[in-house]
């Protein structure tokens, strides 16, 4: 039986490794930063000026972002509490999978002249949208895995292995595939497969890998990952039902104090950390003007640190609880966002900054014979993107499970995915309005410190043990 439940945690664990890669290389360091670059020359090529184009370019990502997180978030408790009511995650799982893996093949159509620009933004929403209602009934299982302390510890140990597949996705890409603007891919050789530089083919190819990488390292996850089967005399699900009960719940809210101003908390500092990492390449591209090369090395740096600091914020979730780990990784992410809107190439806090170090003769053709001192702090913070990220998503997801009610698990993590993406149009959204009010693609982040600080202020009145003492009281 303990082996049983050994091989079904790790094939849980899995569903990180295969889906880390949508995020990795699609959302944030190779089809982001490429999409922004394609829109930039799109509208600059209807006579708009460098800054208005990049601005236009980044509102036009941040408008696909609202739109997919305003839907996942008026949806996902509602398909969370009807899939309770059947007592069936697998059925959900193998559908969303199927949706996922057509939308990031669909990528491949991505034209370097933006040609297919808009059809390409509504496919990767909707691939996005499928990933995010995945994560719903695989996190849902994570009560079932074990008692708190184990709880955290798989908690962090799962997301530490998405990021090495993160990490791992993203060297294959830039090897092997993601040519940059001389044509070659990071080491210099023409991308593989006899794929078009010039057409972009190595770049584009990222959802079609995207697609394959799901598809072959989720087959752990289906051969042990099992279900219990659902109680035959259990009514039949229905979807007023399952309406009534996520409104019941909804109004129940303010009664249960902590979950309240845990969700409250997350809604803030989970949507601050999404539009971060939706946004970094993009603000690497526009800000920095840096080649996809230099975004997919960043990409490299903040995964490395990511799957590191996951696993040791995993085992500090597992000895302080989950409430000490958020915090402290809240607080680092509020300097993070300070410095990146206070730096351009040529300033740091009116500090101005060097633009000719000399890069490591090792690196120098991968991305040039210098670096600007911004280049090098980038660097820096995209590590501590990563690290702090990667351990408040784990963290958060070991929280909820203390604020869960065992028997509506998808509810409790389809409210979770909601507080998530409640307010998922407003960091984009702000994002988009300011970029365009003041016609800075660096000016546009601002609005995230507010968010950090807003989530921060919430965590006080979070009980960091959760309430699920209430729920067993009440049953008992």
């Amino acid at each position: 039986m303990a082996s049983a439940n050994k091989k079904r945690i790790w094939g849980w664990m899995f569903f990180d490794w295969a889906t880390q890669p949508f995020y990795t290389l699609g959302l944030t360091f190779i089809f982001g930063p490429y999409f922004a670059a394609v829109a930039t020359g799109y509208f600059a090529g209807t006579g708009l000026d460098e800054a208005t184009a990049d601005a236009q370019a980044q509102s036009l990502w941040s408008l696909g972002q609202t739109l997919a997180g305003l839907l996942i978030a008026f949806t996902a408790p509602f398909i969370g509490a009807y899939a309770d009511q059947t007592g069936r995650r697998m059925p959900w799982i193998w559908v969303f999978s199927a949706i996922y893996v057509v939308m990031a093949a669909l990528l491949w159509q991505t034209m370097p002249d933006g040609s297919t620009m808009w059809t390409m933004l509504l496919v990767f929403s909707v691939g996005f949208v499928a990933a995010e209602y995945l994560l719903i009934f695989v996190n849902a299982m994570l009560p079932s895995l074990g008692n708190d302390k184990e709880v955290g510890r798989i908690s962090g140990s799962g997301a530490a292995l998405g990021y090495w597949g993160g990490v791992l996705s993203l060297f294959i890409m830039l090897i092997f595939l993601a040519e940059s603007e001389t044509g070659k891919t990071l080491v210099g050789m023409d991308p593989a497969f006899g794929l078009d530089a010039e057409a972009r083919e190595g770049t584009r190819s990222v959802g079609p890998f995207i697609a394959l990488w799901f598809v072959v390292f989720m087959v752990p996850f289906f051969a042990w990952v099992r279900e219990d089967k659902p109680d035959a005399n259990a009514p039949k699900a229905s979807v007023m039902k399952a309406f009534d009960d996520v409104v019941s719940t909804v109004l129940s809210l303010p009664e249960r104090k902590s979950l309240f101003a845990f969700l409250g908390a997350s809604m803030f500092y989970r949507d601050a950390l999404n539009a971060l990492y939706g946004f970094g390449g993009v603000y690497a591209t526009l800000v920095l003007n840096w080649s996809i090369t230099m975004v997919g090395l960043f990409g490299i740096v903040g995964a490395i640190t990511a799957a590191v600091a996951t696993w040791v914020g995993g085992l500090c979730d597992s000895r302080f609880g989950p409430k000490p780990v958020i915090r402290v990784c809240v607080w680092l992410l509020i300097v993070v966002c300070t410095v990146i809107v206070s730096m351009t190439r040529e300033e740091l806090f009116g500090i101005a900054l060097r633009n000719d170090i000399p890069t490591p003769a090792a690196l120098a053709p991968m991305i040039g014979a210098t670096l600007g001192t911004a280049d090098i702090i980038f660097y820096i913070l995209g590590a501590a993107i990563g690290g702090t990220g990667g351990a408040l998503y784990a963290a958060s997801r070991s929280m909820m499970v203390r604020h869960t009610n065992p028997d509506k698990p998808n509810e409790a993590f389809g409210l979770f995915a909601l507080s998530g993406k409640a307010t998922a149009f407003l960091a984009p959204g702000l994002i988009g309005i300011f970029t365009a009010s003041l016609n800075s693609a660096r000016l546009g982040v601002s609005p995230l410190i507010l968010l950090f600080i807003l989530g921060l202020i919430l965590l006080r009145w979070v009980n960091k043990e959760g309430d699920r003492a209430e729920w067993s009281g009440s049953q008992s």
